[in-house]
């Protein structure tokens, strides 16, 4: 005799945006020499996001032609209307001061934004999830690996593992949370004209994975000027608001700003344009719950010692420094081997380690 029962379990709130992880059971119910026992198994485990879709303006009395304009203009869930300014929120074509004002009341009410306690927060954070770098060692050392919900910015001279690091990224995304996953695609914005999908085929065969899936989950985009980057942030969002999404690469964030923009007479503009980018990017993390991962280039510091370890600085100044959570700084190491230290984190003590690049992306270092 065979009975099966069905049951959800589990649900898990996930920083900003709300991710729910629900396991449903099968409880088979045999007649064996124990009768009447019970043998639970998972069967199937399945990933949703709870950020609020702007349709449920229209429960409110919002006209769908009104709704439209917002999606046209960039905001496709009722977080990116609260987390917007009325001003920026006024830009949008066709929409009036008097309209305005009346969403951000309807939004007020079903997006929770007020005080709540330090317990509570705490509580939040234990349930963050982290994406797996690959190598043990550089994941030990992030406490897990890459943060969602959060910026993370990685920087250093050429052929210090940034980029490979960004591809075994978007295959480690797609792997079950218990794996250091995050069951979700990837999104991937190309400045530098460095990405190879074959390199995500290698990788993604290390890890077990179907290659032609792999691909598939992986939005690519090349961007050609800073206002196409920008642009696609916008275009992001809406592809995020379709599907479940763990990880937004950009590699890099600012090679574009430094050939668009030169000379000290639009550094001010250049500065401003990239500030705008990177808060764009802050509220995709906190709007979706994903981990953004970008790449920085180097310069030299003329202020440094000659005979430091390392005398350069990434660019972008304090506006790149104030907008990531976490910075890491990456430097050749022995043969394949790179090192990885903690520039700056609010969580993670100054620290390094090493780990390697091999033909299957990030690995751990070889002695």
């Amino acid at each position: 005799m065979l009975i099966c029962l069905i049951g959800v379990v589990v649900e898990v709130m996930l920083g900003c945006a709300s991710i729910h992880f629900v396991y449903i059971y099968i409880m088979l119910l045999t007649t064996t020499t124990h009768p009447f026992k019970y043998i639970p198994r998972i069967i199937y485990k399945q990933v949703t996001v709870t950020y609020q879709s702007l349709d449920l303006l229209q429960e409110h009395g919002v006209a769908a032609n009104d709704i439209q304009k917002l999606n046209d203009a960039g905001f496709h869930t009722m977080e990116s209307i609260a987390h917007s300014t009325v001003r920026k929120l006024s830009e949008v074509r066709g929409l009036s001061e008097a309209k305005v004002v009346k969403l951000k009341d309807i939004v007020k009410q079903l997006v929770p934004m007020e005080f709540k306690t330090a317990a509570d927060a705490l509580e939040d954070r234990k349930q963050l999830v982290t994406l797996s770098t690959g190598s043990v060692e550089l994941d030990k050392l992030l406490e897990g690996g890459i943060e969602t919900g959060s910026l993370t910015e990685v920087f250093g001279e050429f052929r210090t593992g940034k980029t490979q690091l960004c591809h075994t990224l978007c295959v480690t995304c797609q792997m079950p949370i218990s794996e250091g996953g995050a069951e979700g695609k990837a999104i991937y914005i190309d400045t530098e004209g460095t990405f190879r999908p074959q390199r995500l085929q290698g990788i993604a065969e290390r890890f077990g994975m179907d290659p032609a899936v792999a691909l598939e989950n992986v939005a690519y985009a090349r961007a050609h000027n800073s206002e196409h980057q920008t642009e696609l942030l916008k275009m992001a969002a809406a592809i995020m608001s379709q599907d479940r999404y763990a990880l937004i690469v950009v590699d890099s964030a600012t090679a574009l700003y430094r050939t668009d923009y030169s000379g000290r007479g639009e550094l001010s503009e250049r500065q401003m344009q990239l500030a705008q980018f990177l808060r764009q990017l802050t509220r995709l993390a906190e709007e979706f719950g994903v981990a953004v991962f970008m790449t920085n280039q180097v310069v030299a510091d003329p202020g440094a010692m000659s005979f430091a370890k390392d005398s350069t600085k990434p660019i972008g100044g304090n506006i790149v420094a104030h907008a990531s959570t976490t910075r890491l700084r990456l430097r050749k190491g022995r043969g394949e081997n790179r090192i990885c230290t903690v520039f700056d984190s609010p969580t993670l003590p100054e620290a390094d380690c090493q780990f390697a690049v091999g033909p299957s992306g990030i690995c751990d270092a070889s002695e």
